[in-house]
Parts: structure tokens; C-alpha cells; sequence
């Protein structure tokens, strides 16, 4: 059961109760708008990942600014965000079991759903599925260009795939999957390049191939916020999947662009407030917010705008703040923002986004509060 929000609408910033998760709806706004710019003459389609933010809410604002359809990568998540009024969705991952098979067959009854496919026994399943449900789903195959995880081998492999899903009627091949994850958070834009460079050839390698089969990929999927620039001007990918871009974190930031600063495309958008709850000593602040309330997985957070603080461990409810570099000190029940350094799971901590307009001026106050209605949807 969802706790009651940590704030509500009209309430003044430093009135939000801790710990809670913080959409700064500025950037949060200029990020959406700067994306949508970016791909507008690119000939790709922006297909948002909706694992980020878990929100139909947000996913009906990407689409509004021209995102043809978001992913996601749980079934659980699809039936989420179609109930919230999202219509196009790929499950960017594969779906086994009988349960979560009969799931997506039924969803695809109330919204367009494709799903992802690397095994033959998986295609079959599927197909058993959709026909006792009346739809026909679109499928895709999912390729590994490179990021050792699912997928089959590009080109021959990909193609007998590409066979097995054609020969069942209750099936549509619908492309490729060609998602290179790891890529994302190689630090220099030589590493990025090089890792994409391969990815793209193989993409296109197994398109090309398809097609003298006599087979079209209408999509062509993959991309992400490290990336996705790379992907848009191969001519090869017709549908991006970023998602962090939205919110970004300290993880990103730690990317580096041509000229060697930090990468800034997108501003930092999601924050985790938190409050210093025991000062021990003047080297160390404790906060309220620990490993329940922000992810570690990518590095600790990022205290904002708090030069010589270092977030330097988490328990479970606490956060040790190293302050021994600081030129300043923190007041007991003084207010912070911490940039998560994954805002994926971090997300996923919380029920609640908590919406400022304004925040660093003197008037910030909480314009909306938003559910993070898919949080904890694994299944």
C-alpha cells in the first residue's frame, strides 16, 4: 500500500518531509523539450523508456512532445502504464512463462504491445497465447550488438528467428531489438563511438540480410542517453529508447563530451531531499536518507550544489556526510538535495515524485505530486 505523499500541492520547498523523491519541473520540462529538438530532423523516432520513471504521467508528456510510444521491461509495467492511458508500448525484454505470456496477449487487447524474442521455444509460447486471445502481437528479435546479455547472434540467427515468428499466424515480425546498454557509460565519446560503430554494423548487417529474405524491419530499436545521438544518424536505427535523459544522475555527468567537460546535454532534473538528522562531530553530518531512500549500484549520490561534501556511506536509514573538506557547516534539520548517482532504482524506492517549480529561488513551492504508480512492478 502507497504511504501518504511527503508533501502537497502549493506547500512552500522547505515544507516537503524527508526523505522524498524531487522532480525540479524546470529542467525536468527543458529536458523533454531539448530531446524532442534533438531528434526532430534526425529521421529516428524517440520511443522513451518508461523503466526510468515508471509513470504514466510522464510517459503522456513524452508522447505529447512527439515520442512515438514508450518501453518498458516488466509485463507488470506495460499493464500500468495502459491503464494510466499510455497505447503504444514495447517490452523491451523477453517475457517467459505461461503467466506473463497470457498477460501480454491480453493486454495487446486494449493497446498496441510488441514484445522481444531470442528462442524458438519462446516464439511457439507466444504464439499459443495471442492465438487463444484473438490478437495477433507484434514481435521483435532481439539481437546482442554487443552487450553480452539476451539477444541472439546477429545475421543468421536472427534470421531463423525471423522465420520461426513468421510461420505462425498469430504472430507479426515487427524488427529488431539492438540495444547496447554497456555503451551508455563509456566515459569518452571515442570508447561510446567505437562500441556504437560496432553495434550499428551489425544491425546493419542483420537488416540487410533480412531484407533479402524478404524481410522488412519497420523497427529498428535501441539507443540510450549515452548514445542515442550515435544511433540517430546511422540510418540504421528508426526508434530511440532513451530514458534517463529525463532526469539524468551523477552516473551520466560523469560521462565526458569532445572537449573533455563533463556531459551536460541534459540537466540534472530528479534529487532525493534529504535532512541532516545528527551532526557527531564538525567532519560529519548525518542525513536521513540511506540505502532505502537512493541507489549505490552506480557510486553514492551527489550532494547539490555543496562544494567539499561527500555523500561517503550509506546504512539503511542514515547517510554519513563527510564534511571535512567543506568550507561550511550544516545545521541540525537542515535540507539538502542529493543527485542519485542511478536514478533508475532510485526511482523505484519511492511512491511519491514530489514536483517544485522554482527550485533554488526563494519561491520554489510543490506544483503537483505524482505517483510512481509502476514502482515495484518486476513481474
Amino acid at each position: 500500500m502507497s504511504q501518504l505523499p511527503p508533501a502537497t500541492p502549493g506547500m512552500p520547498f522547505h515544507e516537503v518531509d524527508t526523505p522524498a523523491l524531487i522532480i525540479d519541473l524546470d529542467a525536468f520540462e527543458g529536458n523533454l523539450e531539448r530531446m524532442a529538438a534533438m531528434l526532430q530532423s534526425s529521421g529516428a523516432r524517440l520511443r522513451a523508456h518508461a523503466k526510468t520513471h515508471k509513470s504514466p504521467i510522464i510517459a503522456r508528456k513524452q508522447m505529447a512532445l512527439g515520442a512515438v510510444g514508450v518501453c518498458c521491461q516488466k509485463v507488470s509495467e506495460a499493464e500500468v502504464l495502459v491503464a494510466g492511458g499510455v497505447d503504444n508500448i514495447i517490452i523491451t525484454n523477453e517475457v517467459v512463462g505461461q503467466k506473463k505470456i497470457e498477460r501480454v496477449a491480453a493486454l495487446a487487447r486494449q493497446a498496441k504491445i510488441a514484445v522481444c524474442v531470442d528462442n524458438a521455444e519462446n516464439v511457439a509460447a507466444l504464439a499459443t497465447a495471442a492465438e487463444r486471445a484473438e490478437v495477433r502481437l507484434d514481435t521483435l528479435v532481439e539481437i546482442d550488438v554487443g552487450a553480452g546479455r539476451c539477444g541472439v547472434p546477429p545475421g543468421q540467427s536472427a534470421l531463423q528467428l525471423v522465420q520461426e515468428i513468421d510461420g505462425e499466424p498469430s504472430l507479426r515480425f515487427a524488427g529488431l531489438q539492438a540495444y547496447h546498454g554497456s555503451a551508455q557509460h563509456l566515459r569518452t565519446p571515442d570508447e561510446r563511438k567505437a562500441a556504437i560503430g560496432k553495434a550499428i554494423d551489425l544491425t546493419r548487417q542483420t537488416v540487410e540480410l533480412l531484407k533479402q529474405a524478404g524481410f522488412a524491419c519497420e523497427v529498428v530499436g535501441g539507443a540510450g542517453t549515452g548514445t542515442f545521438e550515435l544511433e540517430a544518424a546511422s540510418g540504421v536505427y528508426t526508434e530511440l529508447q532513451a530514458g534517463s535523459y529525463i532526469f539524468m544522475d551523477a552516473d551520466y555527468a560523469r560521462n565526458r563530451k569532445a572537449d573533455g567537460g563533463m556531459f551536460d546535454t541534459f540537466d540534472h532534473a530528479l534529487f532525493v531531499l534529504t535532512t541532516v538528522m545528527s551532526r557527531p562531530s564538525d567532519a560529519k553530518a548525518i542525513v536521513d536518507a540511506g540505502h532505502k531512500a537512493v541507489a549505490v549500484d552506480s557510486g553514492p549520490p551527489v550532494p547539490f550544489g555543496l562544494d567539499g561534501v561527500v555523500y561517503a556511506r550509506p546504512s539503511d536509514e542514515h547517510g554519513v556526510l563527510d564534511m571535512s573538506k567543506a568550507s561550511f557547516q550544516l545545521g541540525l534539520g537542515q535540507k539538502l538535495l542529493l543527485v542519485p548517482g542511478h536514478c533508475d532504482p532510485t526511482v523505484n524506492l519511492h511512491d511519491w515524485y514530489v514536483c517544485i517549480r522554482g527550485l533554488g529561488t526563494p519561491g520554489a513551492r510543490v506544483e503537483a505530486v505524482w505517483p510512481v504508480a509502476a514502482r515495484g512492478a518486476l513481474y
